[in-house]
């Protein structure tokens, strides 16, 4: 009978043990790990800001073709720059809303480039958002044999493109090229407002486009294309 008794009295203290370790942990693990997980999110994103404020295009880009991702008539000019210069044999213009016609962006480019549009631009009008643009691009650039591509996009926008082009282009060589705009504050980002919004706004979506690579069969999906 005493045997049992103390056998009684173990397994309640056992069972307290783990309830009181449960409870401990729910009090001090998880905000612990959710504290350090904030931590990590806002070093990323100081990160992720200083790498696009300190952004620079090479200074000597070659490649068999050029890909802009449409959104300012800055960056169409930066990549029929590069054309015209002839570091490139052919411009995608990914992303052209279907109403828009060569002749309208014309009329948006610089003068001396216009005729870079008429011989060795093609338009694309199916994507209408950056992942649309990666399967766009891949699409063109494995109609024409292209196997390295200058990508032409603004300089907050770039990193989340090269997640995108990369994987649906994994053996295709990419070569950034950022574009700056004159409206955004990239040098005093946390000084501006409306430059740290954009920033924080395309940190989150640059951090679902990693997130989502790591899902199962969107890596070969990309690669199978």
């Amino acid at each position: 009978m005493a045997t049992t008794d103390i056998d009684a009295a173990g397994s309640v203290t056992k069972s307290n043990a783990r309830r009181n370790s449960g409870t401990l942990w729910r009090r001090t693990g998880i905000p612990a790990i959710g504290a350090l997980l904030a931590i990590l999110l806002v070093a990323g994103f100081f990160g992720f800001a200083e790498e696009i404020a300190s952004a620079t295009p090479p200074s000597d880009p070659r490649a068999d073709a050029i890909v802009v991702l449409t959104g300012g008539s800055a960056r169409i000019d930066g990549a029929l720059r590069l054309l015209d210069e002839g570091r490139a044999q052919r411009l995608l213009i990914s992303g052209v809303n279907p109403s828009v016609t060569s002749a309208d962006l014309a009329n948006l480019v610089d003068g001396a480039l216009r005729d870079e549009l008429a011989c060795c631009v093609d338009l694309g009008r199916q994507a209408i958002d950056t992942v649309g643009n990666a399967a766009e691009t891949r699409d063109w650039a494995a109609a024409h044999g292209f196997k390295s591509l200058i990508v032409v996009t603004s300089d907050y926008h770039m990193p989340r493109s090269m997640t995108e082009l990369a994987a649906a282009m994994p053996t295709v060589a990419l070569v950034p090229f950022p574009v700056s705009n004159p409206d955004l504050h990239l040098a005093d980002w946390w000084h501006d407002r409306a430059t740290f919004t954009l920033l924080l706004r395309e940190y989150g979506k640059y951090l679902v486009a990693k997130a989502r690579r790591l899902l199962p069969g969107e890596a070969t999906e990309g690669a199978a294309g």
